[in-house]
Order: C-alpha cells, then structure tokens, then sequence
C-alpha cells in the first residue's frame, strides 16, 4: 500500500511569493525626469563628427557629467556648434540609464545662426535636443549620439 503525502497549500503560496518578489522589486517603474545643459561643435563632408560635453541633473537629486559624441554620414557638409543646448529625457529609472548610444536621423539647413531641433531614441529612453546653432550645415545624415559618464 502507498502512503501518499501532501503539501500544507500555504507552502505552495508562499514559495510563489518568493519566486516573485525579485521580479516585482526589478520592474520599478520609470519615475525619474532628467535634462541635460550641453555645448558642441563638429564638422560634416559626407562623415558627421561632433563632440562635446555637458551636464545631466535628474529629479531625484542625480547629477552627472557627460561627455557627447556624434558620428555618423549621408549627404551632408558644414561646420557649427551648438551652444547653450537643452536635453530632456523621456522618464527613467535612474541617471544611469540615460548613458549609451541613441539613433538619429536628421534633415538640417543652417547659416551663421540657428536654431536646431533633434529627437533621439535608446530603447524605452528618448531625448529630445535643442539649441541655438553657429556655423553653416546642409544636409541629411543618419547618425549615433553617445552619452558616456565623465
């Protein structure tokens, strides 16, 4: 004859709860607002490059250095800078997870002073740049913007 043995049902609950505890405390939600105040300059001949750096401060108190990277190509020529620009991130998690590469693609005309408009994406996380421009650009140029912490 067997003996058959059976588990309480709370053990069942509880071990369930445990297993899913990690995965209920990672999947916090994205609450976070960051901007970024930057400079760049750079020049386009068909290959883009651009650098600079800047500042990234964050609603729950985060702030970071960053230095800025733009390199890409397409039809495009000029030489300017970006002065006194703006980023605004989409809601993160935390500062870190604004650092990486983000894709771009832009049409952009400018002489001696302009403004200029951008919108990047990583993922979950977009940034949506701004500034007042000098220098002359023409062109439309696909392209990878990298924040990396100082």
């Amino acid at each position: 004859m067997q003996q058959r043995t059976t588990t309480p049902w709370f053990l069942g609950v509880i071990a369930a709860a445990l297993l899913c505890a990690p995965a209920a405390s990672m999947a916090a939600e994205a609450t976070v607002s960051c901007s970024m105040k930057f400079n760049m300059s750079g020049w386009s001949v068909f290959y883009k490059t651009y650098s600079g750096t800047g500042t990234v401060t964050c609603s729950n108190g985060e702030s970071r250095g960053v230095t800025l990277k733009s390199e890409g190509g397409g039809l495009t020529v000029g030489k300017s800078s970006i002065e006194d620009g703006v980023g605004k991130f989409s809601a993160v998690k935390g500062i870190d997870e604004i650092m990486g590469s983000y894709a771009a693609a832009e049409a952009h005309a400018g002489a001696v002073k302009s403004a200029k408009g951008e919108v990047l994406t990583k993922g979950e996380v977009s940034l949506a740049l701004s500034g007042k421009g000098r220098g002359w650009d023409l062109g439309i140029a696909f392209s990878k913007f990298t924040i990396s912490a100082n």
